[in-house]
This record gives C-alpha cells, structure tokens and sequence, in this order.
C-alpha cells in the first residue's frame, strides 16, 4: 500500500462532538493506522492551536461566525492552497468548507472525495437559505467532485444527488469495536438512554417526543429511568417539560459526556433510543452503532438510516416518527425482552472502522493514481 497525502475539511473536529466529526476522527484514525498522511483543517471550535491527535494533524482556522450550523472561517482557501495533498475529502451537510475544497481540488487538480452524510435543510430564513444553496453551490460543489460517498443506499434517492448516480458509491459509518463494547456495570432498574446535542439545529433529534414517551414508559415500568447525554440551548426547555408531565424524579439530564465516561454510560443502560423526526436531517445514526457494539438493543424510528438493519436483523425495536404511542410500545417491548436483541457480532462483520477504512483507502489509491 502506498503512502497518500489526505486532506480531510471537516466543519469541526475533536473533542467537538458530532456525528460528521466522528465519522472524520475515527476515519481519519484508522487512515493513519494503514499508513496515510492525514491532515484534517476545521473551524477552531473549540479553540485550540494545531495539534496532533492519534497520529492525524490538525489545522485549526478561526471563523468570524456562525450562519446556522456552518461555521465562516475566511482563510480556509488559503490553507487548502497551501497544504500539498493527493487527496482532498470533504463532508456535507455544510455548506463554505465543501464549496471551498471543491474549487481548490479544481484550481490544483487534486481528486475530491464529498461525503454526502445527509440533506441541508433549514427552519425559517435558514430554510430560505438552505433551497438557495441547493439551487446553486451545492449543484457546483457535487460537479466537481471525483467520487460522492453516500452512508447508506436510501440517499442515493435525494433528489440532490439525482445527476450524479454515476459518481454515487455507498460506504457505511462505522464503529470502533476495539473502544466501544461491553463491560460489567452496577445497575439499578431500567435505564433508557439518549445521547445528542441539544440545540436548536438538531431538534430533529425528537428529544421531546422521547419525553412524552418515558411519561407513558414509566407508567408501566415505575422504575424506569431515562438519561438524556448532551448539552445545548434547548436543556432547559426538555426540562421544563419532564417539570409538566410530573416526571423530573425519573430524567438525568447528564449533560456533556466526557469520551472516558461514554463507554460506560451505554454500557449502564438496557436500551438505547434515537427517536429523530426528520429523515432530511437524520444521517446514519453513529451513536446507534456505539450501543450495538456495546451489545445494546436500540429503539430508533425508521428515518435514522440503520433502522433497516435493527428491523432485518432483530436488534431491536423501528417505531414511526413523531408518534408517542409507537415510541412508548417500542421501548417497552424491547425492555421486556432485551436480551434477544443484542448482537454485537453484527456490528463487528458489518460496521467495523478497520474495514471501512480500507475500503476508502482503496478509493484514494485508485484516484491518486490517475
């Protein structure tokens, strides 16, 4: 195998947490383990000077602002112009990194990769935003593209990608089984856990809806638990509604989760949830596959791109979006019989970093080599 020069633009990057920056972290990770040069440059969110994390470089670029969940950082063209790659790879939902990576790989012939996690879409004048975007530099950017990676088949379909089927490859998220598996925890009664971030630009996440949800879980199960990971501007808001519905007793908000202590909150709990309501939004669900190598059963609605698998392979529970009823019944069912849904196996043979990253490499090695 050869040496490749990788420039991964990626929006932000670790101890960020977000589902595109791990997908890049642990990408990234495994590149370097086969061999690579990995240089990853991100906003500087948050604020740190360059570093090197297991073994990938990291450039950090100050940004002016934030325009929904894209950070402005104007010296990007500068940077990519600078660094010498043989490689560029970049990720979308956002906007302004991706643009600038595809006209730099044209300006310097460089192959481009674009991960293609998931739709950009908008709330308000960001929606006007977004379909303005999607009409005109989204159109550019996916043009000069080499390759467009899709993490699963269901986006091949997005009516944004329908002139570009010939470029189209699907290659799946993946999970670390070496970091994320089971341990022997104490623990006391059922534990639901939901791991996010809580802020406007991911209410799609259907926070709210796993709250109402619990209400009724807990009805049944008096000594359920429900524990919510993450941080953002809407923590007081879920709170306030567990204060409505009676049930603040019953909810952790946890808060932001240290990467030393994740591990072991999935393996405390006896079921996972991602109950997101927005298939536009919702990508492949990374923090699904993180229980399941874990040996947890998940109960996720059929927007999040693995409910195929969870619903093929008996891993746990697919409900409807935005039904409370569907969600409560699905967490019960699974409570009541967990250990049938476990399968770790499967996210080893299926979902495995070290696979996945091979795969990619290949693809580097053959656009490289034109």
């Amino acid at each position: 195998m050869i040496e490749i020069r990788i420039l991964q633009v990626s929006p932000r990057f670790k101890p960020y947490i977000g589902g595109v920056e791990n997908h890049v972290y642990y990408l990234s990770k495994e590149l370097v383990k086969l061999g690579h040069d990995v240089t990853v440059v991100c906003a500087n969110e948050p604020k740190r000077n360059s570093e090197t994390i297991d073994g990938i470089n990291v450039k950090p670029l100050p940004y002016l602002f934030k325009i929904a969940n894209t950070n402005i950082t104007p010296t990007i063209p500068f940077s990519l112009i600078l660094k010498k790659a043989d490689i560029i790879h970049s990720h979308i939902p956002t906007p302004w990194s991706a643009d600038w990576s595809s006209l730099i790989s044209e300006i310097k012939r460089t192959p481009l990769i674009i991960t293609y996690h998931n739709d950009i879409v908008g709330q308000g004048i960001n929606s006007i935003i977004a379909g303005l975007y999607n009409r005109t530099l989204l159109k550019l950017t996916l043009s000069l593209a080499n390759r467009i990676i899709v993490t699963e088949p269901r986006y091949k379909k997005s009516i944004h990608l329908a002139d570009y089927q010939e470029k189209l490859l699907v290659i799946p998220n993946g999970v670390d089984v070496d970091r994320f598996k089971p341990e022997k925890t104490k623990k006391r009664g059922p534990i639901i856990f939901f791991l996010g971030i809580l802020d406007r630009a991911h209410r799609y996440k259907g926070v709210d809806y796993l709250i109402r949800a619990f209400f009724s879980v807990r009805k049944m199960m008096g000594n359920a638990k429900l524990v919510i990971g993450g941080s953002g501007e809407l923590v007081d808001e879920y709170k306030g509604l567990c204060g409505e519905l009676g049930i603040s007793d019953s909810v952790e908000f946890a808060g932001f989760i240290r990467e030393d202590k994740l591990v072991d909150y999935y393996n405390k709990c006896d079921v996972f949830v991602l109950p997101s309501i927005d298939k536009r939004q919702e990508g492949f669900g990374m923090v699904v596959l993180e229980a399941m190598s874990c040996n947890k059963p998940v109960v996720v609605t059929d927007v999040v791109g693995v409910s195929k698998d969870v619903r093929k392979h008996s891993l746990g529970a697919v409900v409807k979006p935005r039904d409370v009823d569907s969600l409560a019944n699905g967490i019960i069912r699974v409570l009541k019989n967990k250990r049938a849904y476990a399968n770790r196996e499967f996210v080893e043979k299926h979902y495995n970093w070290k696979k996945i990253a091979k795969t990619v490499s290949d693809l580097y090695e053959e656009l490289s080599q034109k």
